[in-house]
Formats: structure tokens, sequence, C-alpha cells
């Protein structure tokens, strides 16, 4: 058996283990989350971006063909 003084420091040095390995993955499951937090805002952004851009370009060919339209009748007259 061995004496108390060394299963005393061989506890207390894993129980610093314990916890720094806790401390670690407390740590890497908050960036883990907050990596996927931030993926899920870019993701939203660019998808309104794209539908923005979409909706412009839907706009500008309206406006185009409403110009042309214009035109014609302009010329027949």
């Amino acid at each position: 058996m061995p004496p108390s003084g060394k299963t005393e420091h061989m506890e207390e040095r894993l129980s610093k283990v314990e916890i720094r390995k806790d401390a670690l993955q407390e740590t890497v499951d908050s960036v883990a989350s907050t990596v996927g937090e931030v993926a899920s805002i870019i993701t939203t952004a660019v998808k309104d971006v794209a539908g923005a851009i979409g909706g412009l370009a839907t706009d500008v060919f309206e406006i185009r063909d409403g110009a042309r339209r214009a035109a014609e009748r302009t010329e027949e007259e």
C-alpha cells in the first residue's frame, strides 16, 4: 500500500487534469456553437442578398421591356 501522501497527490493531480479537460471541452463546444451561428447568419445573408439582386434584375428587365414597348408605340404614331 502506497504512503497516503502519494495517493492524495495523485488524486489532486487527476482532479486538475479533469478540470482542464472539462474546460477545454466546454471551450471547444462554445467555439463550435459560435461558428455554427455565424455560418447560419452568413448563409441567410447570402441568400437574402441573392434574392435582392434577383429582384433588382427582374425590375431592370421589366423597366427595359416597358421602355421598349413605349418606344415602339411612339414610332407607330
